[in-house]
């Protein structure tokens, strides 16, 4: 007869980054005053890049808000509907920052298009003055995210969107100036055209990668080879099989599996697990489940 034991550890090894609180605030205060500023000299100068990176930034400040709140619900103690609490929040915002990207990027190629085919005059120094003024803002802020970015993919994201943003503002320059001197127009709606492919280019792995997670697929960091070779190490542990690993959110791991030991070994059941939930620390699981069989017994469930 089979027993089931949630062994959760008493321990949270989740990477600590609550003192992102404030570089996520500073990141929305810095890129929503540079929104504003875009805004009108995009209007005064006839920009279409200007207006529509103001647009990109504007989405990027709504991701660092719902990234920043999606923190604050993963710290949200469980409850009898929620009995994970509300960690999962973190991979709901992750994929629907990524589908904001993408989705500006079809406006913006679209604008490019319509813009190219209908030219305006365009002040190449305004331009240039402003873009070069995101460079410093998104730079800065990109800059506030960059030691902590491998540790969770919503800091990856705000990473990625502020490199890229810093870039795309670099571009924006470089337009500017050579409208300024050139008056080839034509040149904005072409930087626009790359300004999007940059921006799908950075968005399409965090796409994937919150995909992936919201889809309950093994993090992608996670091999599972890996884990039940380490687990398989454990004394009075026989096989491991039936084993699953999903994301609880971007920054926790969860695991259920099937744990065979000799019959002898059943009394050293607690000890085991013990053994098992330090080794599972060390690959980056903070929940696991074991469910035990004696190895003198067949499975019955599939996929065993």
């Amino acid at each position: 007869m089979h027993s089931h034991d949630h062994s959760h550890h008493h321990h949270d090894h989740a990477p600590k980054i609550d003192h992102l609180n404030s570089a996520f605030i500073w990141g929305i205060v810095l890129n929503s005053a540079f929104v504003i500023i875009e805004v009108i000299a995009g209007l005064i100068s006839g920009s279409l890049s200007l207006i529509t990176d103001a647009g990109h930034n504007l989405s990027d400040v709504a991701s660092l808000a719902l990234a920043l709140l999606a923190f604050k619900l993963a710290k949200a103690k469980s409850n009898k509907d929620y009995t994970y609490g509300y960690k999962r929040s973190t991979i709901i915002v992750s994929f629907f920052n990524a589908m904001i990207l993408i989705v500006a990027v079809g406006f913006i190629v679209y604008e490019a298009i319509m813009r190219f085919m209908h030219p305006e005059p365009i002040a190449g120094s305004t331009v240039a003055w402003v873009a070069f003024a995101g460079i410093a803002v998104n730079g800065f802020t990109a800059w506030l995210f960059v030691k902590d970015k491998d540790t969770d993919l919503n800091v990856k994201g705000a990473y990625l969107h502020m490199a890229v943003d810093a870039i795309v503002s670099l571009g924006v320059v470089i337009s500017g100036i050579i409208i300024y001197f050139t008056h080839y127009v034509w040149i904005d709606s072409v930087v626009s055209i790359i300004i999007g492919i940059v921006i799908l280019t950075g968005t399409w792995n965090l796409l994937k990668d919150s995909l992936r997670l919201e889809m309950d697929g093994v993090p992608k960091e996670m091999d599972l080879k890996k884990i039940k070779a380490e687990l398989m190490k454990a004394d009075g542990v026989v096989d491991i099989h039936h084993m699953h690993v999903w994301a609880l959110s971007t920054t926790e791991n969860a695991l259920t599996a099937h744990l065979v030991v000799k019959p002898e070994n059943i009394a050293q059941f607690d000890d085991i697990k013990h053994d098992l939930r330090h080794r599972l620390e060390h690959l980056s699981i903070s929940h696991s489940t074991f469910e035990p069989e004696f190895s003198n017994e067949k499975c019955e469930q599939p996929d065993c």
